[in-house]
């Protein structure tokens, strides 16, 4: 039995990132590869959705210029014949300050001859900006805003 697409792309991806060694994970990208990682782009300029080759290894260059994983843990995993989706835990380390960042994140991909063409993660944002902002983030009670109707 052959390895997953996946767990190669995963392994390039940690490493590319921790080593800052792009040339595995170049060459498993496909050329018109999709990639979208959902959150608050405003806050988070690598965050959004980018299309080819270039854009995505600029925004594997990005992250792996700011952060460093430190772990991630898949807690579910599904494979397909060219596909993936997991449900993944990740402590993360600024690189420039040394301050600890944990998420969580589902990610969803799609290969074409063993190279992604599609990758879509979304991210749990909100305790993400927390803990980029440093302090919690108190928001009203949904009822207090919106009046009843009957």
């Amino acid at each position: 039995m052959t390895e997953h697409c996946y767990w190669r792309f995963s392994r390039a991806l940690h490493r590319a990132i921790n080593d800052q060694s792009f040339a595995e994970i170049e060459g498993l990208l496909h050329e018109n590869v999709e990639w979208a990682l959902y959150g608050p782009v405003d806050m988070f300029p690598f965050l959004g959705s980018r299309h080819g080759k270039d854009a995505v290894l600029e925004v594997i260059r990005h992250v792996a210029g700011n952060i460093q994983l430190r772990r991630f843990d898949r807690e579910t995993t599904i494979l397909g014949l060219d596909s993936a989706a997991s449900i993944l835990r990740c402590s993360l380390l600024t690189r420039a300050s040394k301050k600890p960042i944990a998420l969580r994140l589902a990610q969803f991909a799609q290969f074409e001859a063993a190279r992604l063409i599609n990758m879509r993660a979304l991210i749990d944002t909100f305790d993400l900006v927390e803990q980029a902002l440093g302090r919690s983030i108190h928001l009203p009670n949904i009822g207090s805003c919106v009046a009843e109707t009957r």
